[in-house]
């Protein structure tokens, strides 16, 4: 009788150490950007921390990655303002009420076990959506840093409200916030680590605004304590616009995570596992924004201080949510003297740290499609919205991707090959074959009154590679009208990878043009793993199943009948094996 073992804890004390300071460290990374997040989402300061203790605490337990830390991003707090704004016309409520599908969305994503493919957003998408989020909280937050408040309405109403603000700036205010920016740009590298560079400065211009600049505009009244509970707001009616924020919300949330899970990765050497990444996230973000919180995703910034301050297994993620849980309940007195341009100075570091400059630096070696999909993003996602951005980003990523499958699949290998009669239907060896010269035929044996035996009756199509929609179109336009050329086309399949439906339907196509010339057609090499699609789609129903054949020898033998009989197959209607 087998005997049980009990469980073992395998959790060493280092491992402990580990992940306090991992935790701790983390904790205080994500204290001032999940206010500043928080602020920049348009749900309010206390907002960021709470979606910061919430999801950071629930994606620690039930997410994917070992050692991410979760929260409020710069991505996610853009795109929250924007849905604040644009699509729930500043009704929380109802902008709660997306967030809540963004999660559901989220949550079906990893059920499906889609995770692994959100990843593949192509990185011109990804960079031109993460420069454009930098320069709009820079332009956003350009207006607070002056001394004025957020003008609502995105980058448009803070553009129109710059010159206002410039000229009539709160020298306090703007000497607090220029303050905060040089702190974290020039904050010394060896103390960087012990405190980081945005923590530093909010503890630094918050003391002197307390001690000599007090007549500055301050975040004001924010609660301590636990949230309150709050119901999203929800018709049916609002379903159809809804739709689209969520699904960019979800996508933008997906892809951060994903990606700061595979930073994490390549710090530890560990492995993420998408699909419970997305459940575990999304599941949060349903369950936040019943509480009013900001919608999370993986924090870059904290994972990477987390891990190198040793953290290494989900306890760091718990205990950082758990540090912050206990300073937001008494918080809150603290909050409220923290200037508006203190919170700006940080975000527009941190929005100029956002933009990827190293992409754009390098536009010269860039191919010219690729650099104009980031272009595009970018320039929608300021000038229009962020939905419509990753959207026509997409497609456009999707356009050039199919334009350079095109030229790798048909450059891989589309061969047409005219087959002269002497060499090919009358090849040595053959019954048929005269003589003793290589070709098969002895130039004295030539039957002048008979079939030219230099002419290439039959032409052989070899298709090698893979084909898809991306290659369908210039694959029958390159070779429609050699089919039309001969009496009898091969069509070779022997070293054909992959054919998708478009393809599929263009070799019916071409099936098709070569019976209405006159020409007879044979079908060799084809595999059960290569033509699935072929014969689901049955594209080659006109072809008769006599004419299916293994090889080049097959090929030979039926194409002699074919030439020899040229009537007798003409009506025969076959299927496709």
């Amino acid at each position: 009788m087998p005997t049980l073992k009990a469980p073992t804890l395998n959790y060493s004390a280092e491992q402990l150490r580990g992940d306090v300071f991992g935790g701790l460290t983390a904790a205080v990374v994500m204290l001032p950007l999940s206010l500043a997040f928080g602020v920049a989402s348009g749900l309010g300061a206390i907002a960021g921390l709470y979606g910061a203790v919430a999801v950071g605490l629930l994606a620690a337990i039930f997410g994917g990655t070992r050692t991410q830390i979760s929260g409020p991003t710069a991505p996610l707090s853009v795109a929250m303002s924007v849905v604040v704004i644009d699509y729930a016309g500043g009704d929380i409520e109802k902008a709660l009420a997306i967030v809540v599908l963004a999660g559901i969305v989220q949550v079906l994503l990893g059920a499906l076990r889609l995770g692994s493919y959100v990843s593949y957003t192509p990185y011109p998408v990804v960079s031109g959506f993460t420069s454009a989020v930098g320069l709009i909280i820079i332009v956003v937050q350009l207006i607070p840093l002056l001394g004025h408040e957020v003008a609502l309405g995105g980058v448009s109403a803070s553009i129109r409200a710059l010159p206002d603000a410039v000229g009539n700036v709160d020298i306090g205010a703007f000497a607090l916030g220029v303050l905060s920016v040089a702190v974290c740009l020039l904050w010394p590298r060896r103390l960087r680590q012990a405190l980081p560079p945005s923590v530093a400065a909010l503890l630094v211009c918050t003391v002197l605004s307390v001690l000599w600049i007090s007549d500055v505009a301050v975040i004001g009244d924010v609660p301590s304590g636990l949230p309150e509970v709050r119901m999203p707001s929800f018709s049916w009616g609002d379903v159809g616009g809804a739709i689209a924020p969520a699904v960019t919300l979800a996508l933008l949330g997906s892809v951060n995570s994903l990606l700061t899970a595979m930073v994490a990765d390549s710090m530890t050497r560990d492995q993420h596992h998408p699909n419970r990444e997305l459940l575990g996230v999304g599941a949060a973000n349903v369950l936040i924004a019943f509480i009013g919180a900001v919608p999370g995703a993986g924090a870059t910034s904290a994972t990477v201080a987390n891990v190198k301050a040793g953290g290494r297994t989900r306890v760091s993620g718990v205990l950082c949510a758990v540090v912050l849980g206990a300073l937001v309940l008494g918080l809150g007195r603290l909050a409220e003297v923290i200037p508006h341009a203190v919170l700006a100075g940080i975000l527009i570091k941190i929005g100029f740290d956002i933009v990827d400059w190293d992409y754009i630096a390098r536009v010269r070696r860039t191919r010219l499609d690729q650099y104009g999909v980031m272009a595009l993003t970018l320039t929608l996602s300021i000038v229009a919205d962020l939905v419509v951005a990753v959207g026509a980003g997409l497609i456009a990523a999707a356009m050039t991707g199919a334009r350079q499958f095109e030229r790798l699949e048909l450059d891989e290998g589309v061969v047409s090959t005219p087959l002269l009669d002497m060499t090919f239907l009358y090849a040595p060896g053959s019954d048929d074959a005269e003589g003793d010269e290589p070709g098969g035929i002895s130039l004295a044996n030539l039957d002048l009154d008979g079939p030219d035996p230099f002419a290439a009756r039959t032409g052989l199509l070899s298709l090698r590679g893979s084909y898809t929609a991306s290659s369908s179109i210039r694959l029958f336009n390159s070779i429609n009208h050699d089919v039309e050329e001969h009496e009898v086309v091969i069509f070779d399949f022997s070293e054909t990878r992959h054919m998708d439906d478009s393809a599929a339907f263009m070799m019916g196509q071409l099936i098709d043009v070569a019976l209405d010339s006159g020409a007879k057609c044979i079908v060799m090499g084809l595999e059960e793993s290569q033509a699935t699609s072929v014969r689901e789609l049955n594209v080659l129903r006109s072809v008769p199943a006599e004419n299916f054949v293994d090889d080049l020898e097959g090929a030979r033998v039926v194409a002699r009948r074919l030439l020899d009989s040229p009537e007798g197959d003409e009506a025969g209607e076959g299927d496709d094996g």
